[in-house]
């Protein structure tokens, strides 16, 4: 089994495909950490835990003060707490009903079992069938409080992935809050580690950073309501002599889509401490005897072979065990949106001729993006008015639907449901559903205010409006989106007792309502959107199978996107298309496309017709790349950030069978020698270039490489595709 538990040395053992995490009971109440790495087939590691005598700084507990050593703030604490000797990251605080932060829990039983719990009212994880995994269930209590604490841990067997959760009950008299709460607590014995993370803004979302860790704390965050584009809930701990292809690598995700924190610290010792959570920052719940809290879900992968091994199992994970439904292998159609093109300018005519003209290019959707609700033709009124413009549209919906189906396409629309405009007819209909504190002026962001997702009328309201658009036209595809941050949070229906679980309650809305609606259309492709890539996260993904990367379309700073987005999301799940930029040729923007889930944001009418052939040439290709983009492991070659000429990766088939490789010139260089060593072949087999019919070893490609000099010049935008077969 997947986990195990040694009585006699009272010793926890998790392992997943390739790893292993481990949990001693000291004294029969205390929770230790003892490892987390690569795979070992014993337990006898209650000696990992040892970090010497104690200091005189550092308190003893009072249970084990006879020992004369052992003091929480030393050892590796499984689930640290606040208040109780340990003076390093705290996972777990909560305020008595005297307003006192001590919390100090211990071990009082456990439950393994096959499978893996849901969590409620929370997006998570999955097994399909009860044989993929093993659970863990840590059942600890702070006796002052009654507060019942599970540490839920399951082990997959298929994949290097262990998920953390926690669930806090009051099992006590008295109400008390929760401070804080993550969702996992890792201690590592070095801090020899390089810390990976994805920071940005919008259009430049998740540039993948690294530093050495230092003394002290290191954090990334996001108090902004959402994930946000300036933080991903990512980070990686790798090996500080490591990198892409080698050295230990440690992944931890956050399955939430609000408010986050993920703090690392290295202590006095040198050791280093991992909590990751819900942002205690404007964050308290209120928990009243027999209620209970479920914290958000952590994933933390494990690669022996740095950080491309570590993302490519993140990949695999999240494609068979997050993302849900219909589209989960389902082919999906290749789009043209309309608002790079029109934007809100638009009527039924255009989206006709938009249709006619994107099929003769291959195109099988057109999306009708913002603007065809309300009186909408600026983005200054009518969100929360999800009821048709008839006159825009010169009649209903559903009759623009049909023409657009006659033309051989399917009809996707645009909705931000999160969202409200100061002039609407809904917002003077009632002014209490905007987010905002009352007396103080409301901050605007893009002329919209944020809806009071907490609310459960606000939510019958958007859905019942959302349905009767769904339900009553043909419509294929949906892209939700959510454009601007939350200010002023609180909620005109919470007490003052209750405001400072705003956030949390916002974010639980809006996942009931997605899954509302998700679960009333499940044959609808639904794709995430916030103000472009504010909001890629994997709680979006287990509604949404696909998330828009970014409102910058420019092939080269994309590539910076989604080699960063790339570090733990896979290209399925990753909204790539084809706009009008100017940078660049069609071909280069098709290829950076094509790593997604590949599309067009422009006019075709703009398109000359050497344009449309090339278009025509690139949408054949997405149909014949489609499995190996899609569903084959993605290794990053040469980063945009370490080369500023080049840059490349490679899509290899499951069996090795076949490869794609894509290389772009980004700026002009001095010299032409181009040449590019292949990554995850199998050296043994024998691999046919398509282009040219040379064949060469698995082993030639990777050592010794491929060389693709031009003469001359190099200009930038240029690009090479280049396909190999398994020749048998």
């Amino acid at each position: 089994m997947p986990i195990s538990f040694d009585k006699e040395r009272r010793i926890f053992k998790i392992d997943s495909l390739n790893s292993t995490y481990a949990i001693g009971v000291f004294r029969g109440e205390f929770l230790v950490h003892l490892y987390y790495g690569k795979k070992i087939p014993d337990t006898n590691l209650i000696h990992t835990a040892f970090r010497g005598g104690f200091a005189s700084i550092s308190p003893l507990t009072a249970s084990t003060a006879d020992d004369g050593y052992f003091s929480t703030d030393i050892q590796p604490m499984e689930y640290a707490c606040n208040g109780s000797g340990d003076y390093r990251l705290a996972a777990l605080s909560i305020k008595d009903s005297e307003g006192r932060s001590t919390t100090d829990i211990r071990y009082v039983d456990h439950k393994i079992y096959s499978g893996k719990p849901k969590l409620k009212d929370l997006p998570h994880t999955y097994c399909n069938s009860d044989d993929e995994a093993d659970t863990l269930e840590i059942y600890a209590v702070d006796k002052f409080t009654g507060a019942k604490v599970t540490l839920c841990y399951t082990a997959f067997k298929n994949h290097s992935i262990i998920t953390q959760s926690v669930k806090i009950e009051n099992t006590g008299t008295e109400a008390f809050e929760i401070e804080k709460v993550a969702s996992c607590c890792v201690n590592f014995p070095s801090m020899s580690y390089n810390m990976v993370n994805l920071y940005g803004t919008w259009l430049r979302e998740r540039t993948a950073q690294t530093r050495h860790l230092a003394h002290g704390i290191q954090s990334i965050a996001s108090k902004r309501g959402s994930s946000s584009h300036n933080h991903n809930p990512f980070v990686a701990l790798v090996d500080d002599k490591g990198g892409e292809d080698y050295g230990d690598a440690f992944g931890f995700n956050f399955v939430y889509s609000g408010n986050f924190a993920i703090d690392i610290e290295t202590d006095y010792m040198d050791c280093t401490r991992l909590v990751m959570g819900i942002n205690p920052i404007d964050f308290t719940w209120v928990l009243e005897p027999g209620e209970e809290f479920q914290a958000p879900e952590a994933v933390m992968a494990y690669s022996a072979n740095g950080l491309g091994e570590m993302s490519r199992t993140f990949h695999d994970f999240y494609s068979n065990n997050l993302i849900r439904g219909t589209w989960k292998k389902k082919k999906r159609p290749l789009l043209i949106n309309s608002w790079e093109g029109s934007g809100f300018s638009f009527d039924d005519e255009t989206l006709v001729r938009y249709a006619r003209q994107a099929k003769e290019l291959g195109c099988e959707l057109l999306v009708m993006d913002d603007g065809w609700f309300g009186v909408r033709n600026s983005d200054n009124c009518s969100l929360g008015d999800w009821y048709v413009n008839e006159k825009k549209l010169n009649g209903p919906l559903s009759k623009l639907i049909e023409r657009v189906n006659a033309e051989g396409m399917e009809f996707g629309i645009w909705f931000e449901p999160e969202m409200i405009s100061p002039d609407s007819d809904i917002y003077r209909a009632h002014p209490d559903w905007c987010v905002h504190v009352e007396g103080r002026d409301i901050s605007p962001g893009r002329q919209q205010y944020v809806i009071d997702m907490t609310r459960q009328d606000v939510r019958d309201n958007i859905f019942n409006q959302m349905y009767d658009v769904l339900s009553k036209n043909n419509i294929a595809y949906l892209k939700w989106d959510y454009n601007r941050p939350i200010s002023e949070p609180a909620s005109m229906s919470l007490d003052k007792k209750h405001q400072k679980e705003f956030f949390h309650r916002f974010i639980l809305g809006t996942y009931e309502l997605m899954d509302r609606i998700t679960s009333a259309f499940p044959n609808i492709l639904f794709e995430s959107c916030a103000g472009g890539g504010g909001r890629y996260d994997p709680g979006m993904l287990y509604y949404m199978p696909q998330t828009w990367c970014s409102d910058n379309t420019d092939p080269i700073e994309r590539l910076r996107i989604q080699f960063g987005t790339s570090m733990c999301y896979p290209a399925s799940s990753m909204g790539a298309h084809v706009s009008a930029c100017k940078r660049t040729g069609l071909e280069t923007k098709a290829a950076v496309a094509l790593w997604g889930t590949f599309g067009y944001e422009l006019d075709p009418k703009h398109l000359t017709e050497e344009d449309k052939e090339i278009v025509k040439k690139t949408s054949a290709l997405y149909h014949k790349y489609y499995d190996l983009t899609h569903y084959g492991d993605l290794y990053r070659i040469i980063a945009p950030t370490e080369d500023e000429f080049k840059c490349a990766w490679s899509f290899v088939a499951k069996d090795k069978s076949e490869t794609l490789l894509t290389v772009i010139i980004k700026n002009r260089t001095p010299h032409n020698f181009l040449n590019v060593r292949l990554k995850g072949l199998d050296e043994n087999k024998m691999y046919q270039n398509e282009a040219d019919g040379e064949i060469y070893s698995g082993a030639l490609l990777m050592n010794a490489g491929i060389n693709l000099t031009l003469g001359g010049d190099i200009n930038g935008g240029m690009n090479f595709m280049v396909y190999f077969k398994e020749v048998k």
